[in-house]
């Protein structure tokens, strides 16, 4: 599986789901797709086949943003968790399974009697483990648990990579989770980009005096999910690789880790080509208004613009684009400023082009983070000297 490849993605998905739809769920199937079938002890493979059992009525009642079962996010995280690593160890796939467990799975969401047998499976399942392991297993749920609203992302993050230097198992299990995310922000049939070089359409619009444009291959459908909620995404993402770069947690030989911090990487660049290219599609058709928006953000980018959280001014509508738009706890407030994100096409545009530039940049240079961005939130700063 290539796992930043939103294909590939689209049909775990749908195997996924076709298992789960099944009127008698084939649980080793589904196990199966997860692992990708590497290898595991058959007392490990017997206590995973119950935690699939636990989930699978856990999250029976429960969807996804956009509609599908929530149960898919832990499975899918799993496999990609599990193909981006050489091998499979039992406390690693029940910590990715289980992550959200103490977030999503509320005693509100179920009858009391329901609920008291969900949490009876729970235990019995911790029991089935050797203890050093439960001990390991829960402490790391705890980790990866936000602590109730009051806890910004950027505090649960920061505490994640802070307890991520003694177990930095943590740091693989939150890229696979943020991995999930990432690809999860859109329901295709396949990639609206497949058969489009991105970069190839910038060259031309740059340097094709009659450049005609992007032609969409799909015929416009509706949205679920818009532009500014998209960037929103990658914001967050941004943060948690700015936060694990600058601590240094992402160790050379954790291979697993850094397979997974690249992919990310590039499933959210081309998230954020998605957007660009939707936009250019169906909404900013101009060929020289595009020219004029890629110069201008290529002129902010090549200025230092893209390495700190920069303050809102005069100079660049780019300015301030994090403190103005993303950096809100309240999520009311926040869901009215990327609703205007939504409506200021030029700024959107500017703006999926530098959460390129910020991605490729994680890529090609080991030591780029945002300045800027710590565990106390994001406040401005001075680009960097280079």
């Amino acid at each position: 599986m290539d796992f930043h490849n939103l294909n590939d993605f689209l049909k775990l998905s749908a195997a996924l789901n076709y298992q789960l739809c099944a009127e008698k769920v084939g649980r080793e199937k589904l196990l199966l797709t997860i692992t990708g079938g590497k290898p595991l002890a058959e007392a490990q493979w017997n206590v995973l086949l119950d935690v699939l059992e636990y989930l699978d009525a856990a999250y029976r009642r429960k969807r996804r943003r956009l509609g599908p079962m929530a149960v898919l996010h832990p499975l899918r995280a799993t496999a990609l968790l599990g193909a981006a690593s050489d091998q499979l160890h039992l406390l690693d796939l029940l910590s990715i399974l289980l992550h959200d467990k103490f977030e999503d799975i509320r005693q509100a969401d179920h009858p009391m009697s329901e609920w008291s047998s969900l949490e009876g499976r729970f235990h019995a399942l911790l029991k089935r483990i050797d203890p050093t392991d439960e001990w390991y297993l829960m402490e790391r749920l705890a980790l990866l648990t936000r602590r109730g609203e009051g806890e910004s992302y950027y505090a649960y993050i920061g505490r994640l990579v802070e307890r991520a230097a003694i177990t930095p198992e943590l740091v693989r299990v939150k890229l696979a989770d943020r991995l999930d995310n990432t690809l999860d922000l859109r329901i295709d049939f396949r990639d609206p980009l497949e058969n489009t070089d991105f970069f190839a359409y910038l060259f031309q619009v740059l340097f094709i005096p009659d450049f005609r444009g992007y032609q969409p291959e799909l015929r416009r459908s509706p949205e679920l999910l818009e532009g500014g909620r998209r960037l929103y995404e990658l914001f967050k993402t941004t943060v948690t690789l700015s936060l694990v770069r600058q601590t240094g947690v992402l160790h050379e030989d954790d291979w697993t880790a850094r397979r997974l911090f690249e992919a990310l990487c590039v499933a959210s660049m081309k998230e954020a080509q998605r957007v660009l290219m939707h936009i250019f599609g169906h909404h900013s058709r101009d060929v020289l208004r595009q020219r004029a928006l890629l110069v201008e953000t290529m002129d902010y980018c090549l200025s230092g613009g893209v390495f700190s959280v920069s303050a809102p001014s005069a100079g660049h509508r780019l300015d301030g684009l994090f403190l103005q738009r993303f950096h809100f706890l309240d999520r009311e407030l926040r869901r009215r400023k990327l609703d205007e994100l939504d409506r200021e096409l030029d700024l959107l545009i500017e703006a999926a082009l530098a959460f390129i530039v910020i991605f490729m940049s994680f890529l090609n240079d080991p030591g780029y983070f945002v300045h800027g961005v710590s565990a106390r939130g994001i406040e401005a700063q001075a680009a960097p000297a280079h």
